[in-house]
């Protein structure tokens, strides 16, 4: 008898017992039924052509029929069924036909199986990679939503609190307007000194606030005019001078190529970028420790380093610091100064910082071998800042010219200049 006859013969008992293996229910057995006739039907043509093509539509409706906890779960559903009918297919072929036939019959069917298999197993993997897809693509929606809350959420709260900011600020003038000038042994002037600091901090923290509002938002507007990036340094040098003794830091900042060169940039901005990222280095250095601002020029870019002798960060850390209110290690065992060893804050300083320099067309990233308040690793912090000589206004190029020219008066500073000595 011809294979196809002996597929025949075994077709009915092997409908029956696969569907007494494999549904529970009458209703479900009735319905489970039909797909085994349907199968058995594309089987037949499969073995009569030689194409196990044939069995593709039901291969893809099986490999398709599972349940979304199916998929979750990676349960492999129409593979395994397909297991079962191979098994099923060789039993009843075992008690029904002779050895020969049998033979024969498996010969035939086995190619066909390693198809379906091979091509059930692949639809089921893609249904999960598609299912998993589409799961982080609403995970990461959620996370854009959350992060555009959290956004206007800062933005909204920096607005709030601007007016009874001011509204203290201006109580507080009141009363210092009127308190007559012996009063001050009456301990009113320290207490009002001490308002106005207080003023001064939170003033700063909503400023902040806004700034990352803007910079999330792609509104940070830069007002750029020709600058040295020496001249930023010198000044920060000079500014955190009080900072920097209390501490008893040995603060140096050096001279280098491309500190003197003219190129267009917001210097407010950039002074408070390297703000942030020299009192963020301050801040995790020890008393008697060591800060080195250093720099040079690369092609098209002039880079600043920031190297501390301070903590270090960790590796899985270093990206988070970039990140709004990124802080590292417990709030609890922070202390509230501003300059102080692990001094607070909100964790808005080094974000800002990156937003700035960003804007600017640039990039900042930190080097460190890691985090240890024994032996104080440090951490190096590099800013890449791009030298333009052109300014996007054609106003600013005609009163300044072309800042790719050194003039006279930059020449005579470069001879002059000298390293700054350390504190």
């Amino acid at each position: 008898m011809s294979v196809q006859g002996n597929l025949a013969k075994i077709r009915k008992k092997l409908i029956r017992r696969a569907s007494q293996n494999l549904a529970r229910g009458s209703d479900v057995r009735e319905n489970f039924e039909k797909e085994l006739e349907r199968f058995c039907d594309l089987l037949d043509h499969a073995v009569t052509t030689g194409d196990p093509a044939w069995l593709d539509p039901v291969l893809y409706d099986w490999a398709n029929s599972g349940t979304q906890t199916d998929v979750q779960e990676g349960q492999k559903n129409a593979t395994n069924l397909l297991n079962i009918m191979f098994s099923l297919t060789l039993e009843t072929a075992r008690d029904t036909l002779n050895k020969g036939e049998a033979l024969d019959l498996v010969a035939a069917i086995l190619p066909i199986f390693t198809y379906a298999l091979d091509r059930t197993a692949r639809m089921e993997m893609e249904t999960r990679v598609t299912f998993f897809a589409n799961e982080i693509a609403n995970v990461q929606a959620q996370l854009e939503r959350l992060d555009r809350s959290k956004s206007n959420f800062i933005s909204v709260a920096a607005h709030e609190l601007k007016t009874p900011l001011t509204l203290i600020e201006g109580y507080t003038s009141m009363i210092s307007d009127v308190t007559k000038p012996d009063d001050s042994n009456n301990g009113l002037s320290p207490l009002l000194q001490g308002v106005r600091t207080g003023i001064q901090r939170l003033r700063q923290i909503v400023d902040d606030m806004i700034d990352v509002s803007l910079i999330d938002n792609n509104m940070l507007s830069l007002n750029s005019q020709p600058i040295w990036v020496s001249h930023i340094l010198d000044l920060l040098r000079k500014n955190l001078n009080e900072f920097i003794e209390e501490r008893h830091l040995n603060f140096e900042v050096r001279r280098f190529t491309g500190g003197q060169e003219w190129l267009y940039a917001d210097p407010e901005r950039l002074y408070q970028a390297f703000q942030n990222i020299l009192t963020n280095a301050i801040k995790y250095t020890p008393d008697g420790g060591t800060v080195i601002v250093d720099g040079r020029t690369l092609p098209g870019f002039i880079e600043v380093t920031v190297a501390d002798t301070g903590i270090g960060i960790a590796a899985d850390d270093q990206a988070m610091i970039f990140e709004k209110f990124g802080k590292l290690g417990r709030a609890e065992l922070h202390s509230t100064g501003k300059i102080k060893f692990k001094g607070g804050g909100p964790g808005l300083g080094l974000p800002i910082s990156k937003g700035i320099i960003e804007a600017h067309g640039g990039t900042i990233w930190v080097e460190s071998e890691g985090h240890d308040e024994k032996s104080c690793p440090g951490s190096t912090f590099h800013v890449l800042l791009p030298i333009r000589t052109e300014a996007k206004d054609a106003r600013l190029n005609k009163l300044f010219g072309d800042l790719s020219r050194p003039t006279e008066e930059t020449n005579v500073q470069e001879e002059t200049s000298t390293d700054s000595p350390a504190a």
